[in-house]
Order: C-alpha cells, then structure tokens, then sequence
C-alpha cells in the first residue's frame, strides 16, 4: 500500500487517550482543508452496534460481520463538528460515553475486527489529502504516510482533561476513577498482540502534558510545511 501517484497525502496522528489527538486533527483538517478520519470512532461506533445488536464482546465472528458491514455516515456540520449516523440514528454524542470507550478498546485488539475495518479507513484517503486520527494509523494503516504525528501526555494529565469534560456533564465524575481507566487501557492499547499503540520509527513525537492545544497545531503544521503539504 503507497500513498504515491493512486493515493492523497496523508498525516496520521496516532497517541493514546486524552492526549489531544481529536482536537489536533478537526483543526488540522480545518486548516488545511483536507478530509478527516477519526479511526476511533470506526471501533466505537462497532461498540455500539454491537450493543445494540446484543453482540457480546467475545463473539469474534459476530463482531466481524458487524464491523464489515458498518452503516455509517459521517455528516460535516457548520459548527466544525462532524455528525455521526449509524443505521440511520445519530450518535455523535452516545459513541463519546466512557462504557462504549472501553467496549471499543476490547474490540480494537480483535485481529478479525480489525482487518474488517482496514479497508473502510483506507478509503477515507482522497484529494486534497487526509488527516487520520487513531492509534495504528502510521503504523498499519497508513504506514507510507508523508507525515506521522505520535501525541503523548502523562497519565495524570490525560486524566484531568478528560475529568474537566466530565464534570460538567456527570457531577459524581470520579477523577480517580477516570485515571484508573486510562492506565487500563493504556496497558490494553500497549500490550496487545495486534496493532499494539507505539510510534512509527519515523513519527515526530510531541509530549503535549505542557503545551497548549495553540503551539500543538502550530507545530504539527510547521512539519506539513517543511514536507510540502501546505
């Protein structure tokens, strides 16, 4: 697979939970003007069909099917948010609950789900380019990538963002809980047999615990223009 003369450029921008990723790819997107991929929404939203379908999370070959005939739409609204629709209802807001984020860190270590969803995000490259948001993209999916970003950030960072998020919406939000979480599914995400998070030998590796989301963007679009792709 080449991201040469039949494929768009693409930057992936992989990292663990709360380290930024999203936030840095729907405004990379924006600015250059470019399609976004959010690779972890694929395994949430095969999460919650799976749900919805009364799936259990260790029948590998009804999770399979599930994820290769995954009827998705996603739908850029004004707002600079994108609109999720899966088999016809949206779901943008209920793929984001902490329940269907660990169901989709079980799902993602599956080689089968996986590989039925390789394909699909492939898909996602096209003219002007790709900015692909995820945890193996510049390691598996886009391995041929022109720029591969890897964000990291400590525990106890990661944590109070995704807490900050939380408490205004769930008032009983545990920060401690929260932290216990992410060190699971770091653990999960680090050590499984397929596709396990790293960084690509050849990513830019940003530690963003100190940075603001401003100086992220600013150098991850200081890298596209030193590779030509602004």
């Amino acid at each position: 697979m080449s991201t040469g003369e039949n494929m768009a450029a693409v930057i992936t921008v992989d990292g663990p939970s709360g380290s930024g990723k999203g936030t840095i790819c729907q405004l990379l997107a924006r600015e250059l003007d470019w399609h976004l991929l959010d690779s972890g929404a694929l395994y949430r939203l095969t999460a919650l069909a799976a749900r919805h379908h009364g799936v259990e999370l260790d029948d590998v070959e009804a999770l399979e099917v599930l994820a290769a005939h995954l009827d998705v739409r996603f739908k850029p609204r004004k707002d600079g948010e994108t609109q999720i629709i899966l088999e016809g209802e949206e779901v943008t807001h209920a793929i984001r609950n902490e329940r269907v984020g660990e169901d989709a860190s079980v799902i993602a270590a599956l080689a089968p789900v996986r590989s039925a969803l390789l394909s699909r995000q492939r898909d996602f490259a096209g003219e002007p380019g790709l900015v692909a948001d995820g945890r193996d993209m510049g390691t598996v999916v886009f391995p041929e990538a022109e720029l591969k970003i890897y964000l990291d950030a400590s525990a106890e960072e990661r944590a109070q963002r995704r807490y900050k998020q939380l408490i205004s919406k769930d008032p009983g939000a545990s920060l401690d809980d929260i932290l216990n979480d992410i060190k699971a599914r770091d653990a999960r995400d680090m050590n499984r047999a397929v596709a396990p998070l790293k960084p690509a030998p050849d990513a830019v590796r940003l530690d963003t615990t100190s940075m603001t989301i401003d100086e992220v963007l600013q150098s991850v679009l200081d890298e596209a223009r030193h590779r030509g792709l602004r």
